[in-house]
């Protein structure tokens, strides 16, 4: 009989394309995932892989075994939500990705309710882009995606992923205190031609907002600084460097020497939980949900 744990290994290095990223994936060493391979090939007396250069590449025959591995995986993934949805208790393994400001601003208070009412869900976080969140959950790496989007940069959920909506968190042009335009009561995109700006990095979903709203009011913006993390975008404007546009949630308070001004039209980004929705039967995936939306209302913002 073929063995679970080995089939699981050859379907990784399929979907992944290396024998490292499947081990990354599963929690296992690369010398682990290797061994598994060896001895899937000594069990089905078939040759699976074969070396190219530094790497493998998977035969003919372990690409089809892979195929099968696939619908096997899908059929155990069923059974054990089945399993679990007829007991009805949030419990195991619970994986969050969420961007960095929705682990700061949202998450805590979220994670603090399901450790209190579910001692036995064991839940973990990844802090990364809602562009990587999605493809995670995608694959099957994260159980939930705390993501979000704006309006003229929306972000597409592949097939089999469901969404909802937590709410709307807006964001204002951040300046020096000393700034020609500290003192406005509001400004508009044609008010910032020649600024350089702090933003998050390219390939980012607030850095391509900020190119298309700028370019659509004819505007060619100049990111003369390209920072990810929102507090050290905040310590450059506090020293009088470059202007921002930062949202509220977890952003913290404006440091001395920076002032907040609304933009107009009112930029506002749209924060989403998503999830593969054949585990919607799950009751952890339902209890995270719900508490999710339930903190929103306290959520930590500027």
């Amino acid at each position: 009989m073929i063995d679970l744990g080995r089939l699981r290994a050859l379907h990784a290095v399929a979907r992944y394309g290396s024998v490292n990223r499947a081990a990354e994936v599963l929690g296992y060493t690369p010398s682990a995932v290797s061994q598994q391979l060896a001895k899937l090939e000594r069990e089905t007396r078939t040759t699976l892989i074969e070396r190219q250069g530094r790497g493998i590449v998977l035969t003919d025959a372990a690409q089809q075994l892979a195929a099968t591995a696939a619908r096997i995986l899908e059929l155990v993934e069923d059974a054990e939500l089945t399993l679990e949805e007829q007991r009805g208790e949030a419990i195991g393994t619970l994986r969050i990705a969420a961007f960095p400001t929705a682990a700061r601003g949202l998450l805590p208070a979220a994670l603090s309710r399901l450790i209190d009412e579910h001692p036995g869900l064991d839940v973990r976080v990844d802090e990364t882009d809602p562009f990587e969140a999605v493809a995670a959950v995608n694959r099957g790496e994260v159980h939930i995606a705390v993501v979000h989007d704006w309006a003229n940069t929306p972000l597409a959920l592949p097939e089999g992923l469901a969404r909802v909506k937590l709410g709307s968190d807006p964001a204002d042009v951040l300046v020096p205190a000393s700034h020609r335009l500290a003192g406005k009561e509001f400004v508009r995109a044609e008010d910032l031609v020649g600024e350089r700006w702090i933003c998050q990095i390219p390939g980012s979903i607030c850095h391509e907002w900020l190119m298309r709203t700028m370019r659509r009011a004819g505007v060619e913006p100049d990111v003369a600084y390209s920072v990810a993390e929102y507090q050290t975008q905040l310590a450059m404007l506090a020293r009088g460097i470059g202007i921002g546009l930062l949202p509220r949630l977890g952003r913290g308070p404006v440091p001395d020497g920076v002032v907040a001004v609304p933009l107009q039209p009112a930029p506002s980004r749209r924060i989403y939980a998503v999830w593969r929705e054949i585990a919607a039967r799950r009751p952890a995936i339902a209890v995270t949900l719900s508490t999710l939306k339930q903190v929103w209302p306290d959520r930590s913002t500027a």
